[in-house]
């Protein structure tokens, strides 16, 4: 089922998941010419048993699939891995494309697509998953306590679970504490350059931040938004 790669490239394993052979048929030859292991699959169920038996390093999958579709994919990888999730849709789709990244997606690429923004977004994704940090000693953050080395968050002393994404948020908040960020900054600084156009990150994933880190996240002490400009980060609320 895997196909070797045709370069020297990156060896990540990539699960791709969508019900049109077609789509899997180009995503295949795509990313195994870059050097990646591929496997594929056409609907969730069958992507959940390959997920766990192979276990890779990213998974791309589209949002609308007979049985299981993406999001409920999303939830169920989400529940026993961080491994990063990049999703698959078509235009018109915001609020499913919302509903994915609520459900533990990282990023998304939008139907049709070049095959250079795809190997962007792949590239990058896989880049945060894994890049080490130049200095892995904890962060002390006022009530927050950041493990580069595990990427974990320790908030009042209790781990916390966050996925890829929602940790680089919070981390590089931490990195710039009781500073106002723009929205621009932000964008750019966890997804890229290629983001701004895709302002609902922010919104949907500091709304996760803030069900996980706030003691009441609807009245927000710690990661506090500044109307009409970006959010700021309160250690100590």
């Amino acid at each position: 089922m895997t196909e070797p790669g045709t370069t020297s490239g990156d060896t990540s394993r990539v699960l791709v998941v969508d019900d049109e052979p077609q789509i899997t048929r180009v995503l295949r030859t795509v990313l195994t010419s870059q050097g990646y292991q591929v496997r594929t699959a056409g609907e969730g169920e069958s992507a959940l048993s390959s997920f766990s038996e192979w276990k890779p390093e990213l998974v791309i999958t589209d949002l609308y699939m007979p049985h299981m579709d993406g999001v409920e994919l999303c939830r169920r990888i989400r529940s026993q891995s961080n491994v990063p999730i990049i999703v698959l849709s078509v235009k018109g789709e915001e609020r499913t494309k919302v509903e994915a990244l609520d459900a533990g997606a990282d990023d998304y690429v939008t139907k049709p697509f070049g095959t250079d923004e795809l190997l962007a977004r792949v590239r990058a994704t896989l880049r945060r998953a894994v890049a080490p940090d130049a200095a892995l000693a904890p962060i002390d953050a006022g009530d927050f306590k950041v493990d580069l080395d595990s990427r974990r968050i320790l908030a009042h002393g209790h781990g916390v679970r966050l996925t890829p994404k929602e940790f680089d948020l919070f981390l590089y908040m931490a990195r710039h504490p009781s500073r106002v960020i723009s929205h621009k900054t932000l964008l750019e600084a966890v997804w890229g350059e290629a983001s701004q156009e895709q302002p609902e990150y922010l919104r949907v994933f500091m709304g996760q931040l803030r069900k996980k880190l706030e003691p009441d996240p609807s009245n927000p002490r710690y990661l506090v938004t500044e109307p009409w400009v970006g959010y700021r980060f309160n250690p100590r609320g």
